[in-house]
């Protein structure tokens, strides 16, 4: 049985601990690893490396950072194949999103190779008679990463090449549902000439997770996974006075007013509602169809529902995998079930689905559920599988107010072709990230990801500006080079500019 270990101070670790995890092939159902589950102790090693490693790489120049960047960024780009199939194998997503999540999350690293720029401070000549003022930003020392299963690549990347090129050292803690990729990533970054011990990877659970919130070395955490966790992250890292960005669940709407291109809507709302088998966070998982749009929706949706592909990650015919485990099947099976008893109509129905030769797979097929209403499990609860609820409502304003009223804020979208409507709505919802006519609203590396109300905890979103700004804090320096003959000016009122 093959072991996945940490990776501590440059090379492959593997920890004090013999507890270990299993780590399956959500198409067959087959095991096929084990991943070690660190101690705190195997997290004191990993923040001691990354601690000793900040003493110089935070000293260390833009030119030399850069240069580890561009390298880190060519590297993972000529091995994106390599780390779909990684990804596809563990995780279960088709090769093909796979290798779309490496490149969302190259995108953050190129972003980061323009460091130089994104770090420039600010200058003000002759504030005062013979007085500037200037500011920069520094490092804050060791970062900790905790990062979900549903995309063990792109997520980490979110963090770790920003983090790094501010300056700090990194301990990411991966899911262990699918560790491998992160340790494929820290050979790049090994071989990108990052020094040793600038990133780290441990693996495990809750205990290595509360060894990362409570040590005295970890300046601040970034955490990606569901709000009940972020909510207990974001409490527990901020009462032991670490920065803290916690992005939690969501349930994303996507409103199609009965102007949009029905077609259109329904081909995007298919994609976005089953690709990766619903395991995103940013995926569509509630569709609010307003006035005479509902009918007609619900039948193309289903029709193109049926249509899809779903196989193994590895086939190249698949369009959508298994779940990431049989205990993940079990519960949107379960999900599904109570939408059906609670009085929504299924108009497509995933549960049961076999893949011929993959019979033991975590397969849940694509499923749409009509006349969902809001009390239903299957609308309040997360699901994180392929299953899209349809919620009817009469207009656009009230569409906004349901969704407003969601304790969720991550994404939403409308399909219109109002200007005036698309406008309402973007002002109207309070959501973090919209989109207009696109139904998976992902901003680019140079904007920053991040929701509201109970998708977020701490008051900073993840890459982008705002990336840079919670992996560095400001220094501001106010400066005078007196002549020695002069007067020292000094005085006991407070100072003012003169």
């Amino acid at each position: 049985m093959r072991t996945i270990t940490h990776w501590i101070g440059g090379k492959p670790e593997p920890g004090t601990s013999t507890r270990t995890g299993p780590v399956w092939n959500p198409a067959t159902g087959e095991q096929q690893g084990e991943v070690a589950l660190a101690t705190s102790a195997d997290v004191s090693t990993a923040v001691a490396a990354a601690a000793t490693a900040f003493e110089t790489w935070s000293q260390s120049s833009l030119s030399t950072r850069t240069k580890v960047l561009f390298a880190f960024r060519e590297l993972v780009n000529a091995r994106t194949q390599d780390l779909a199939e990684i990804i596809s194998d563990e995780h279960g997503k088709v090769v093909s999103d796979a290798r779309g999540e490496v490149q969302r999350g190259l995108e953050v690293v190129e972003f980061a190779c323009g460091i130089p720029t994104l770090l420039k401070g600010e200058y003000s000549d002759q504030v005062s008679g013979g007085v500037d003022v200037f500011s920069f930003r520094q490092p804050l020392g060791v970062c900790a990463g905790i990062t979900p299963f549903n995309f063990p690549a792109m997520v980490p990347m979110w963090m770790h090449p920003v983090a790094i090129a501010c300056g700090n050292t990194f301990v990411l803690k991966p899911s262990e549902r699918d560790p491998s990729a992160s340790m494929l990533v820290a050979e790049l970054w090994a071989e990108a000439g990052l020094p040793d011990g600038v990133f780290n990877v441990v693996h495990g659970d809750k205990e290595s997770v509360d060894a990362l919130l409570d040590h005295p070395d970890v300046a601040a955490v970034s955490f990606v996974g569901s709000t009940p966790i972020a909510r207990y992250i974001h409490e527990r890292a901020s009462a032991n006075g670490k920065r803290v960005q916690a992005l939690g669940g969501a349930k994303n709407h996507a409103v199609v007013l009965p102007d949009a291109p029905l077609d259109f809507a329904a081909e995007h709302l298919v994609a976005a509602a089953f690709g990766s088998a619903g395991e995103r966070c940013m995926a569509v998982s509630a569709a609010v169809a307003v006035g005479g749009a509902a009918d007609d929706l619900v039948a193309a949706v289903s029709e193109k529902a049926r249509a899809v592909k779903v196989g193994p990650g590895r086939a190249p015919e698949s369009e959508m995998g298994p779940v990431v485990t049989a205990a993940a099947r079990d519960r949107i099976v379960g999900l599904i079930g109570s939408g059906a008893d609670q009085g929504a109509t299924l108009a497509v129905d995933g549960r049961g689905l076999t893949v011929p030769g993959y019979e033991n797979g975590f397969f849940v097929g694509p499923t749409v559920i009509d006349n969902v209403g809001l009390d239903m499990d299957v609308y309040r609860e997360e699901i994180f599988g392929p299953v899209l609820s349809v919620v009817r409502t009469d207009s656009v304003d009230e569409a906004i107010a349901l969704i407003n009223a969601n304790p969720y804020g991550n994404g939403t979208a409308i399909f219109t072709s109002s200007g005036e409507a698309a406008r309402r709505f973007q002002r109207g919802v309070n959501v973090g990230m919209i989109g207009i006519n696109v139904p998976i609203p992902v901003p680019m590396a140079y904007y920053s990801f991040g929701g509201w109300k109970d998708s977020l905890f701490g008051d900073k979103h993840v890459h982008g500006p705002e990336g840079v700004s919670f992996y560095t804090r400001a220094k501001v320096i106010t400066s005078r080079w007196p002549h020695v003959q002069q007067g020292s000016g000094a005085s006991y009122h407070f100072p003012t500019a003169t």
